[in-house]
């Protein structure tokens, strides 16, 4: 019998890629949870990677996604519209929460001064518009805590994932995505930079961050170029998160494990299609963006007394009802103008849904 492969496994509307993106929402909340708790991360060096681990896998799946998207339907004007509503509108409305809501909050319970609204909210909001991460505090708030003046210190990597998504826009517009070898270039390369930046053979912490997510980010589109030839099964998708996971006792573990990561998280979607997991709400970019304030409250009100699991299961009950929010008020009722122009082409690999 011919082999399955995962062309064959991926139904763009029967998989499991929401919910698995849950996971690693929940996954980071896991990993900032000793930060902010003050306590130590478990298994040391490895338990730091391990907090990261989580974001790479966002970025290697938005890849397979992304890449998907374009090919799908590759209109610049409704694709930089598609990517913009997808990211910006909710984090706008967080930057505002946070600025209205969590540091008047912040400030009472610290007991440093009155919640009033400042310049220094407007400024959070203003500043931090572009995705970009200029300001993290609000009058000097959050303060009197383990990880103090720092609202939001997930944000931040959506700069790097817009700047991902531009570059599959550039790639495309210039036609260069016609040719098959482009996007195994693009992860060479960024495989070769990360490894003179980690050998610190270049000094430059955004030339490492650049090529931290350049590489998940190419590895999940590498992933969806091979859609028709990779062979897809449970022990091979079983294999690839094992020997990712291993891979973090690694100096650099991403050097080994973007592949095997991609695939391991895409063909787990594919395979894992059973109805109950198969999320037709998505909350995990509103669990990503609010999980950080969130759990610096949670802090202020001394729930960091409990064990670091405990303290991590009140943040993920606590951020949900948010992520719900954006999801359902936000996100959602914004998805039609996402989808306006046009209807995806029959001839294009999987795609995703809400890519």
């Amino acid at each position: 019998m011919p082999r399955r492969t995962l062309s064959d496994a991926f139904d763009r509307k029967q998989n499991s890629l929401n919910a698995i993106r849950l996971l690693l929402a929940i996954g980071v909340i896991l990993g900032h949870s000793p930060l902010l708790a003050g306590k130590e991360f478990a298994w040391g060096e490895v338990g730091e990677l391990r907090g990261q681990f989580w974001v790479d896998g966002f970025f290697a799946i938005s890849g397979f996604l992304i890449l998907g998207s374009w090919l799908a339907n590759p209109s610049p004007r409704r694709y930089l519209r598609a990517r913009a509503i997808r990211i910006l509108p909710a984090f706008y409305v967080c930057l505002i929460v946070t600025a209205a809501v969590f540091a008047p909050i912040g400030i009472l319970l610290s007991g440093t001064g009155q919640p009033i609204y400042s310049f220094e909210s407007l400024s959070y909001v203003l500043k931090n518009a572009a995705l970009w991460m200029f300001q993290f505090d609000i009058a000097g708030s959050p303060s009197g805590i383990p990880y103090p003046g720092v609202w939001n210190g997930s944000l931040w990597t959506l700069f790097w994932e817009f700047l991902c998504y531009l570059a599959i826009l550039a790639a495309g517009v210039a036609g260069l995505l016609r040719f098959r070898a482009t996007v195994p270039l693009i992860f060479i390369a960024s495989w070769i930079a990360l490894l003179a930046s980690s050998a610190d053979w270049v000094e430059s912490e955004n030339v490492a961050i650049a090529a931290r997510f350049g590489l998940m980010f190419s590895a999940g589109a590498l992933v969806y170029q091979l859609t028709r030839k990779l062979p897809v099964s449970w022990p091979l998708v079983i294999g690839a998160l094992a020997v990712a996971t291993a891979s973090t006792l690694l100096p650099e573990y991403r050097l080994v494990a973007a592949p095997f990561l991609a695939y391991g998280l895409i063909g787990l979607g594919a395979l894992a299609n059973h109805k109950r997991l198969v999320l037709r709400n998505d909350f995990s970019y509103g669990m990503y963006i609010y999980a950080f304030p969130v759990q610096q409250l949670l802090v202020l009100l001394g729930l960091s007394a409990l064990p670091l699991f405990g303290f991590a299961i009140a943040s993920v009950a606590a951020t949900l009802p948010l992520a719900a929010a954006s999801w359902f008020l936000v996100e959602k009722p914004l998805q039609k103008f996402k989808r306006r122009g046009g209807r995806l082409s029959k001839q294009a690999a999987p795609d995703a849904v809400r890519a």
